[in-house]
């Protein structure tokens, strides 16, 4: 007998035409001390498994059981972890933590469960921060309470429902490591319900995907079968990882073009045929320079803080060529969206110039167009009124019927043809990012300037909208400037992958030359021998800046032979 076990298990919410079918036929069997990782989609129900087995709620069919006792409403041998924190404002760490330390051993003494508390609030590396409450502590901070909160009720198992999704890249990492020493020491029953599949292939011994629904069932289980533990810099040369990876990715994609993945309801819309580029805007997008087209030239950035000056930028230097398309990556704070800001005229440049197509770039304007991570639409326009918005005013000389074509083009090109006129309150974030980046090619722009543009959005919409991208991109040959925290995307999209170092005082550590072919897809990357050579230049280089200060010479010598002999 299993020691966490689903029968048969089926979920459904409203009644009559309305109902929705979120599970159906769910099995599963999980040991006791195992790790597994489901691996779903927004939308595909993952949320609803989690509270089926924490007891939040039932399933219609079927039945949820622990260690062979139906589960028949929440309890602490349990252990949940939200994506949102879910603390008391108004407690601090230890309080917070005490408060489900007290209700679950009321029978312990005082010191006993003092005792408790302090322990797993060092577990997580917060006895600095007793005192402190949630809005004094950073995001990671949070999540590091709830967890600690979870394991000192002594749960029999672990439920950790995207717990790390909306956290930075390098807080992420932190807690993952936590996590994996956390689940060796304490040799808790995990699961953990992620879209990440570096996530899961970190921390798992298996990972099961739930195919996006709606009657959503699990798919087959793959077992991670990489010695533990696992440093995610050093399986990136592992050959079974890679090969695992692939495998996984190649069955979520597959999924993904069998299913409506963006959990509305909505058909999800198909990219049109290739057609030419509009006339108005070829003749709008149209510049005699060629090389230097972008020049940022001894860039800094000093925001005047209680403390003094902080010197964010300093000293950023770079050039690129008409048609480039540049990641940016570093760690949180590096001032990869501040560079973007000055760049794009919504904040000042406190020293240095940017000079673009031969002019210096001052104030916001057309010329420079930026797709935000958070889709910023109109809501009560249709998606052909959000991008006539600006097409109106770009082209001023071209007639009503060329403007028209032009916002057809593009919101055509990004899948949308279906779609001119929904509203954008009545699509999805990933219909209404769509919408975003045809409102920002559409605008013909000199530089097009893209901040985590898919940060907010799950693994299958992401891969979706950057083959969107590419595919526009590539038609259009616009100079491009991309922030990301992820390394697979930096790869994918860019011919140079620039990154900063940390901040205070941020600068560009490398340039990495990214010489794979285009047209490039997801499954093409993975299979590419050169892929995983450029994936480690950039884990190393964010590694080595993970500790906050700047590593030593010797090791940025060594990183930046690496990046020398990537661009050989």
């Amino acid at each position: 007998m299993a020691f966490l076990e689903l029968k048969n298990v089926s979920k459904g919410y409203g009644a009559g035409p309305q109902r929705r079918e979120v599970l159906s036929n769910v099995n599963l069997a999980v040991e006791e001390g195992d790790f597994v990782a489901i691996v779903g989609f927004s939308g595909s129900g993952k949320s609803t498994l989690v509270s089926l087995i924490a007891g939040l709620i039932e399933p219609d069919i079927g039945e949820v059981s622990v260690n062979g006792a139906k589960i028949d409403g929440p309890g602490p041998d349990r252990g949940l972890v939200f994506q949102s924190y879910s603390l008391m404002p108004w407690l601090t760490v230890y309080e917070n933590v005490a408060l489900a330390v007290d209700a679950v051993f009321a029978k312990e003494s005082r010191a006993e469960r003092d005792a408790r508390t302090r322990r797993y609030i060092e577990m997580v590396g917060l006895s600095h921060a007793l005192d402190r409450r949630p809005a004094e502590l950073s995001g990671g901070m949070r999540q590091r309470v709830s967890v600690a909160r979870a394991l000192a009720m002594s749960p029999q198992i672990l439920l950790l429902d995207e717990p790390l999704s909306a956290l930075d890249a390098l807080t992420r990492a932190k807690l993952q490591d936590e996590i994996q020493e956390i689940w060796r020491s304490e040799k808790k029953t995990v699961l953990l319900i992620t879209n990440d599949v570096d996530e899961a292939l970190l921390l798992a011994d298996r990972i099961i995907p739930l195919n996006p629904g709606p009657r959503a069932t699990l798919g087959p289980s793959f077992v991670v079968d990489i010695r533990r533990p696992r440093d995610r810099s050093a399986v990136n040369s592992d050959e079974a990882f890679k090969a695992l990876r692939a495998k996984i990715t190649d069955y979520l994609m597959g999924v993904g073009d069998r299913h409506v993945g963006e959990g509305d309801g909505l058909k999800p819309p198909a990219l049109t045929p290739a057609a030419q580029l509009p006339d108005a805007y070829v003749k709008a997008a149209h510049s005699p320079i060629s090389k230097n087209f972008v020049e940022f030239s001894e860039i800094a950035k000093v925001f005047a803080t209680p403390k003094g000056p902080l010197t964010v930028v300093d000293g950023f230097n770079f050039k690129m060529s008409k048609g480039e398309f540049v990641s940016l990556i570093g760690h949180s704070g590096c001032g990869k969206s501040t560079v973007l800001s000055m760049a794009a005229g919504l904040q000042d440049v406190s020293s240095g110039v940017i000079v673009l197509d031969g002019r210096e770039v001052g104030a916001a304007g057309p010329d420079r167009a930026v797709v935000f991570q958070a889709p910023s639409l109109m809501p009560w326009l249709t998606a052909r009124e959000n991008v006539a918005l600006g097409v109106d005013r770009v082209y001023p000389r071209a007639s009503a019927s060329e403007r028209n074509e032009v916002v057809e083009y593009y919101l055509s090109r990004v899948g949308l043809a279906d779609s001119m006129d929904r509203s954008a309150s009545e699509m999805s974030n990933g219909m209404r990012q769509r919408a975003g980046i045809a409102r920002a090619f559409a605008l013909s722009p000199k530089l097009l300037l893209l901040d985590e543009p898919f940060g907010m959005l799950d693994s299958l919409t992401r891969w979706d909208l950057q083959d969107v991208l590419m595919d526009v991109w590539k038609r259009t040959q616009v100079t491009a400037i991309c922030v990301t925290h992820d390394v697979d995307e930096a790869i994918l999209l860019a011919d140079k992958v620039v990154m900063m170092t940390n901040g205070p005082n941020a600068r560009i550590g490398h340039v990495m030359q990214v010489d794979l072919p285009r047209p490039r897809s997801r499954k093409d990357l993975l299979e590419h021998p050169d892929y995983y050579r450029y994936r480690q230049t950039l884990l190393d280089f964010l590694e080595a800046y993970e500790g906050g200060a700047d590593p030593e010479p010797g090791r940025l010598a060594a990183l930046a032979g690496a990046a020398e002999d990537e661009a050989a």
